[in-house]
């Protein structure tokens, strides 16, 4: 399932697939983006959000990224065979975006050496981009288990097989540019877990000293500018 919003500015050569976040749980799915993905589609962007199974409910390993895998892939066709009269979608050219979980989901989406169709570049957003890192910091705790053991049904030493396939900072470089963009102040994830997966697969990091974790995504806060900045660089970067 996904939804989709057309340019209302200039149109640009990118189509852009959004992922949520929510620590990958049941309670908050694709209409948390509906604003960002508006903004996106005010700047000239084709945008669409897409779903995916979540823990608690009929999600975690492996449905969750099985579902993400097969929404990314089919996204481009399916917007494309959406679209109004006129309106042209860069099947060819993809820039992920995902805050939080879903910064984890596009990273994931983009290791190991497999890409989804026409994917160019990925933006995480605050991403829980090192699962090991995630775990140890008990980040979506919620009483009973951390985000990360919701997940994949345990931790890093219970189930190591899943972390290996599952943990972006354990697939080495990716097969497109992440920028690992983060708050200075997001005490949701906070930077050191962008900070590992950096170091882990060499990727680009910008960090915004007085954003918070929710400031990546919302178009109001100072934070907005750059955020958009950076989405414009990936896909303009894509077309060289």
């Amino acid at each position: 399932m996904l939804d989709a919003w057309w340019p209302t500015g200039d149109p640009r050569a990118a189509l852009v697939v959004v992922v949520h976040g929510g620590f990958w749980r049941d309670g908050v799915d694709r209409t948390h983006t509906g604003e960002e993905c508006a903004a996106l589609a005010a700047d000239g962007f084709v945008v669409a959000a897409i779903e995916y199974r979540r823990s608690g409910g009929a999600g975690g390993w492996p449905a969750t990224l099985d579902d993400v895998r097969a929404a990314l892939d089919a996204a481009p066709s399916l917007v494309a065979g959406a679209a109004p009269e006129g309106v042209a979608v860069p099947t060819d050219r993809v820039v992920l975006v995902g805050h939080s979980a879903g910064g984890h989901l596009v990273g994931w989406a983009v290791g190991g050496g497999r890409v989804p169709t026409g994917v160019v570049a990925a933006i995480s957003l605050g991403g829980v981009l090192d699962l090991a890192v995630a775990y140890d910091l008990r980040l979506g705790d919620d009483g009973r288990s951390s985000a990360v053991e919701a997940l994949l049904g345990g931790s890093p030493s219970d189930v190591p097989e899943r972390y290996a396939a599952a943990d972006p900072a354990r697939l080495g470089a990716p097969g497109v540019p992440v920028l690992v963009l983060q708050g200075g102040r997001d005490d949701v994830v906070p930077p050191a877990v962008g900070d590992a997966y950096a170091a882990a697969s060499g990727q680009e990091q910008l960090l915004l000293p007085d954003a918070e974790h929710m400031d990546l995504v919302d178009p109001s806060s100072a934070a907005w500018p750059e955020v958009i900045a950076s989405v414009r660089r990936a896909a303009a970067e894509a077309g060289k």
